[in-house]
């Protein structure tokens, strides 16, 4: 091996060893947070189970509540990542997390649809932010090169949600079935609150608001990642005019294929327990275990597509493959009827599918977009995005109670979903994405 060859290897190597540290020291306790998180927000799918007879809601009650979470959360998405991007992530992560553990464990007191529709609104209030957030925070530490693992990383807390969550949610309720101090549904809302208000406090203590702040980072090794994010910041847009933003088309159509891929991951969200339900499991316990399989079966599903897109550069066909096999995957769960093997093996694929794509999409406009452009990018594709939280559910809902065939609901957010992945390949490759 020659000179030039043995100090090109030496520089990769020590630009992986950097790199993988930076993973190894912010990854895992961003997927914990992002676990809680998740688990906050979707919790009330079990607490449905036992919860509308309780109040005697309707799944249209159920759905516009579960959906106007996303309402208050697209009020204050975009200003809530320009004040991270200002006041640095330690900071506005922590008043997030913080603010949203309290209002979570004060749903335990709605008993009425407008109180139901209040607590679920200030919910989303107090949350937005939190996600775009960490993805504008992972633009601090990993070229877009690495970016696609870390966010196959950061992405596995939704799973990870679903594995821990559906187990924990049905003994949960099962345990406290019968308390004479509140409902079962209650203590669920009290009892998983409490995770995101410790993690929100830990943030204070344990985030590291950018590289060069970080005492783990020596000299060399800080100066190496910042001047290969300002190298790749130099080729990235950094829009001049608010008029110039509004007229990138790429993140108007970007915001219109996560729109249709968040109608997926709130479609399994929010009714996956129902579905696993309603497909011949009565305990509430086993509804709980057998609802973790499907996010189980996406956890390496997750890993594999984030390592394979990076490797070909092909982020854009990978997401767009993962979103059409989610798809079918859904679709049949629907058709699958009183058969709780079928339901589980359809709802492993589509859920493998949707959080596949879902990991994936976030490396697009993060490989075009920085700065103050990033920020509001990415905040203004998250918050277009997420109100499909509102229609998903919402939607589902009221097809459910129009057709009386909840399988009609899993047909409209397949469709939406396919309708995603071909949006996606009609968008302009950038940095050598395919």
């Amino acid at each position: 091996m020659d000179q030039a060859a043995s100090l090109d290897l030496g520089a990769r190597t020590a630009e992986t060893n950097v790199y993988r540290k930076i993973t190894w020291r912010i990854m895992p306790f961003i997927v914990v947070c992002y676990l809680v998180a998740y688990l906050d927000r979707v919790n009330v799918g079990f607490a449905k189970l036992q919860m509308m007879s309780d109040l005697g809601f309707s799944d249209a009650v159920y759905g516009f509540g579960a959906g106007v979470f996303f309402i208050g959360y697209f009020i204050f998405e975009v200003p809530s990542n320009l004040a991270l991007h200002k006041l640095g992530a330690r900071i506005w992560i922590a008043r997030i997390m913080i603010t949203w553990a309290i209002i979570s464990a004060l749903t335990l007191f709605v008993t009425t649809p407008i109180q139901f529709y209040a607590a679920r609104f200030f919910l989303g209030l107090a949350e937005a932010g939190f996600s775009p957030g960490i993805m504008l925070y992972l633009t601090y530490w990993f070229p877009a090169k690495k970016r696609g693992f870390a966010l196959g990383f950061y992405y596995i807390a939704i799973p990870l949600a679903g594995v821990v969550g559906g187990p924990v949610s049905g003994l949960i309720l099962q345990y406290f079935d019968g308390s004479t101090v509140m409902k079962a549904w209650q203590w669920l809302f009290l009892l998983e609150a409490a995770p995101s208000l410790i993690a929100g406090v830990a943030v204070l203590y344990l985030m590291v608001d950018r590289p060069e702040q970080a005492k783990w980072l020596t000299d060399a090794e800080k100066a190496e990642v910042s001047a290969e994010l300002r190298h790749e910041d130099g080729d990235k847009v950094v829009h001049a005019t608010s008029m110039d933003f509004l007229k990138d088309v790429r993140i108007w159509k970007l915001s219109g294929v996560y729109f249709m891929t968040i109608i997926g991951l709130y479609g399994i969200s929010f009714w996956l327990p129902s579905i696993v339900k309603e497909s011949g499991i009565k305990d509430v316990a086993t509804v709980g275990w057998l609802s973790a399989i499907p996010y189980l079966v996406a956890i390496p599903s997750i890993i594999l597509t984030g390592i394979s897109a990076d490797r070909t550069r092909r982020r854009r066909a990978h997401f767009s493959a993962a979103l059409a096999i989610g798809a079918l995957g859904l679709a049949l769960a629907g058709y699958v009827g009183q058969s709780p093997a079928a339901a589980v093996f359809w709802l492993s694929i589509g859920t493998a599918g949707m959080l596949s794509a879902l990991s994936l999409f976030w490396g697009v406009p993060c490989a075009f977009l920085a700065g103050t452009s990033a920020a509001a990018g990415i905040a203004t594709i998250n918050c277009i995005g997420n109100l499909a939280g509102f229609v998903s559910p919402y939607m589902v809902g009221g097809l459910n109670v129009l057709t009386g065939n909840p399988a009609f609901g899993l047909y409209a957010v397949a469709a939406c979903m396919l309708a995603g992945a071909i949006l996606m390949r009609i968008i302009p490759a950038s940095l050598g994405d395919r």
